[in-house]
């Protein structure tokens, strides 16, 4: 399997850098690289339980680039590593419009979230989500936790905090957590106008804008 991916220039090289420092500054953990058919699927994680007993959602972010058709890519690797390569490739660009390669940094191993792969087809559509519904959602929930963690506070009180704030439904979507609107306000998902697009399939629901998805899947009732 291949090492690296090539990009078709380098505004989408910058896209992808800016996409990943977003997603670092929400979990600096990892992101997953798919490639197949022509596109690259690059997945990074917003939101995801600690254990079977944790009944916060897994939410990702989702954008697509165009990469040669025969690239064949699965893999899970630091999000920073990566970011750092892509900046650094940044400032070695000459034409504009010429392919960039990317080495990619050493596998991740043991990422639970990245085991979990959203499904390519059969999603049904939903009724659409205003943009400013979901901003307000977000930055309820971001002000929210941010007065009931100080700074200083126990991972696992955090953790708690954050599940239960992230879990709530938007108001008016109720089968949208509100981790979905602060996914996809962080990761600049809701930068242009008009509403969302929902879709949902099994126990996952998608947010489509233009700028990107946000995948969601929800815990099953703990009994």
């Amino acid at each position: 399997m291949t090492r690296t991916i090539t990009l078709p220039d380098s505004l989408s090289l910058s896209d992808l850098a800016t996409y990943l420092g977003r997603a670092a500054r929400v979990e600096d953990g990892s992101v997953r690289l798919i490639a197949g058919s022509g596109v690259l699927a690059v997945y990074t994680a917003v939101l995801y339980p600690a254990g079977l007993l944790d009944g916060t959602p897994t939410v990702l972010g989702l954008r697509t680039y165009q990469v040669d058709a025969e690239a064949d890519l699965d893999v899970v690797v630091p999000v920073r590593s990566l970011r750092e390569r892509l900046v650094r490739l940044q400032g070695e660009v000459v034409d504009p419009t010429a392919p960039v390669t990317v080495s990619l940094p050493v596998e991740v191993a043991t990422v639970t979230w990245a085991a979990i792969s959203p499904p390519r087809g059969g999603w049904s559509p939903l009724p659409v989500i205003r943009r400013d519904r979901l901003t307000t959602s977000a930055e309820a929930g971001i002000a929210e936790v941010a007065a009931a963690v100080p700074t200083g506070t126990g991972e696992q009180i955090v953790h708690r905090v954050r599940s239960e704030v992230w879990s709530r439904p938007v108001q008016g979507a109720e089968g949208v957590p509100a981790g979905a609107a602060f996914a996809a306000l962080s990761l600049g998902f809701l930068a242009d106008d008009g509403p969302v697009d929902v879709f949902e399939t099994g126990p996952w629901t998608r947010l489509t804008t233009k700028r990107g998805h946000v995948l969601v899947k929800r815990r099953a009732t703990l009994l």
